[in-house]
């Protein structure tokens, strides 16, 4: 994928890289369909593990935890925007990347992942343990942020500036995803359209 106006191409992993994250979103499918039918309290590693095909000593080279598992899912959003940022041309405002582009990520409401992130989203509210892990990826997320944008500004990433503009941007997001699970349909709003209009909110928030 090219970035709007000429910018850099995303590159694309190693295909070993990409075998592993395709098992890795494999897995938190199945997490995901069996937390949704059983709960995650009545849901085990074993039944996520047999569920992906694979055995349960293969699962955890993939996760530490059971709700760990879900992460792909959770992140993708994150990874996307984070991607985009570190490819985007240091001659133009970072903010463009993430609030001028077209078409700032794929959206997932076009293909078989929806359902399964609007129900992981909305498990979130209810799961504690899966919240714990909604609101840890975005903590990961806020810290990569902010060596991105610090780097673009020759600041530090513990500096207040990189901080502050990583937080909105990472709460922007995260608000954006749960406004587009709540929806009662959300084929209908798009998650890029949504994450668009969150990101112009939080848009003062972010410089160069």
């Amino acid at each position: 994928m090219t970035a709007a106006g000429g910018g850099a191409r995303l590159g694309r992993p190693p295909l070993t890289e990409r075998r592993k994250a395709a098992t890795r979103l494999e897995i938190a499918r199945e997490a995901v369909r069996l937390f949704t039918e059983r709960g995650v309290a009545a849901t085990t590693a074993d039944d996520i593990a047999a569920a992906a095909g694979i055995s349960q000593r293969t699962l955890w080279r993939y996760t530490s935890s059971k709700e760990l598992c879900v992460s792909p899912l959770l992140t993708y959003a994150l990874d996307f925007v984070t991607a985009l940022m570190r490819a985007w041309p240091r001659d133009r405002p970072l903010v463009e990347a993430v609030v001028g582009a077209p078409s700032p990520l794929p959206d997932p409401a076009a293909d078989a992942d929806a359902e399964a992130l609007r129900g992981l989203v909305l498990l979130t509210r209810t799961e504690p343990g899966l919240r714990a892990v909604w609101l840890q990826v975005h903590h990961d997320a806020e810290l990569v942020f902010a060596e991105v944008i610090a780097e673009r500004t020759g600041r530090g990433p513990d500096d207040l500036e990189p901080r502050v503009q990583a937080t909105a941007l990472n709460g922007a997001l995260r608000v954006a995803v749960e406004q587009w699970a709540s929806g009662s349909d959300p084929r209908r709003a798009s998650l890029s359209r949504t994450i668009h209009r969150a990101l112009g909110v939080a848009r003062s928030g972010l410089t160069d």
